[in-house]
């Protein structure tokens, strides 16, 4: 049975550009608890996407955010004995969380480089509808598109 659901916390804006969407952002990137160590690899990140794209790095994140979030995902549903592969609509929240989980994976994916370089890669890309994390978006699509069929089982 399950108890109450968490609540929902709020998070702190980053200290740099005030954006809470880089706050979770930063919070996502951070690993073992080490906060100001995940500030240094996105700020480093924000520097290098200046050096390369010329603009400010904060629109060019909130985009390559947009266009990596997915509208719609499958869940398994089991009915009458065999599992469906049912798309569902994703919430907002859920599909931020999306976002910053696949393009910080396919950024640590790529070895060889700092994690910061890495990240600002993949996040010019995304803004571009390129890369890995746009190719997993679209993979989720596919196969939501692929299972329309069974959305009548949401």
């Amino acid at each position: 049975m399950r108890s109450k659901q968490a609540p929902i916390r709020e998070i702190l804006p980053d200290p740099k550009y005030q954006s809470e969407t880089l706050g979770k952002f930063i919070n996502v990137v951070m690993t073992r608890g080490k906060k100001s160590v995940a500030e240094k690899i996105v700020y480093r990140c924000f520097d290098l996407i200046h050096a390369q794209t010329k603009q400010e790095p904060l629109p060019i994140f909130e985009t390559a955010l947009k266009n990596v979030a997915p509208v719609v995902e499958v869940k398994s549903r089991r009915v009458g004995g065999s599992n469906y592969q049912v798309p569902i609509e994703v919430t907002p929240r859920r599909r931020q969380a999306l976002a910053f989980r696949w393009i910080i994976g396919a950024a640590r994916a790529k070895k060889g480089r700092p994690m910061a370089a890495k990240l600002a890669e993949e996040l010019v890309q995304a803004s571009q509808n390129q890369g890995d994390a746009i190719k997993k978006k679209q993979d989720i699509h596919r196969m939501a598109e692929a299972n329309r069929a069974f959305a009548h089982f949401a």
